[in-house]
């Protein structure tokens, strides 16, 4: 609560009343919005389960992992859209929550509704981007029997977030030109990770590649273009996937 008031306060005072409606008015949840990823045939759908979520399944099949994303800030969940189309076709499901005004600050721990939903005894890998990231790890710390894994994107844990204990390793990926979470940001938060984890650098990338959103204020200039980005990152996320994470 304290993060969001600091958000709107700031808007308010930089730049009116104006953009704290931005804020507190979102745009619509679209499904299949800059979704389209090469070969990636998946089942989509705009579920409820303690708020609206984007299911996406394998096209046929069944999943073998459920994989929980949350979103960046101020991000809209179909901005990960193409990053389910692409782990459906290696029989993962996601499920991307929408979180209050976008902030996963104020959803903390809508993994506990989703898992209950959707897990069906099946393992569990939380992950997220961003601010999405930082609050998926706050819950795997406190509820680390619920995951089997954990997947940050341009994230780290917070410092009062410990997972060192964790029975299961984590991935860090690491956008090479982020302008937002800092290099030794993102290398300090894994000694608050689950020894064993792993951290993956994604060749001249940026902050905003891990989401179709469009730039972002403060990010770098990438020297990749976004297919080429996305590529890497689904196959670091397969490999982690594929590797069993413990």
């Amino acid at each position: 609560m304290k993060v969001l008031i600091a958000v709107l306060l700031a808007a308010a005072l930089g730049y009116g009343v104006h953009a704290v409606q931005l804020i507190a008015i979102r745009p619509p949840l679209v499904v299949g919005q800059d979704a389209v990823y090469p070969d990636a045939p998946a089942q989509v759908t705009l579920d409820d389960a303690g708020g609206r979520v984007l299911h996406i399944k394998p096209a046929s099949g069944e999943a073998s992992v459920l994989f929980v994303f949350y979103p960046g800030g101020l991000v809209r969940p179909q901005a990960y859209e193409w990053l389910g189309h692409a782990l459906a076709a290696r029989g993962v499901e996601t499920v991307i929550p929408e979180m209050p005004l976008d902030l996963a600050v104020l959803g903390t721990d809508r993994a506990t509704a989703l898992i209950d939903r959707y897990a069906a005894g099946r393992p569990v890998v939380l992950g997220g981007h961003s601010l999405g990231g930082a609050m998926a790890a706050s819950y795997a710390a406190k509820n680390p029997a619920k995951l089997s894994g954990l997947i940050l994107m341009a994230a780290y844990p917070a410092e009062g977030d410990s997972l060192t204990s964790a029975s299961f390793k984590a991935l860090s990926l690491q956008a090479e030109l982020d302008g937002v979470a800092k290099a030794d940001a993102v290398r300090g938060g894994l000694d608050r990770l689950p020894a064993g984890s792993r951290l993956v650098v994604i060749p001249g990338a940026v902050h905003s590649f891990f989401g179709r959103y469009g730039p972002q204020a403060g990010d770098g200039v990438p020297t990749v273009d976004r297919a080429d980005a996305e590529r890497a990152i689904v196959a670091a996320v397969i490999a982690y996937l594929d590797a069993g994470r413990a």
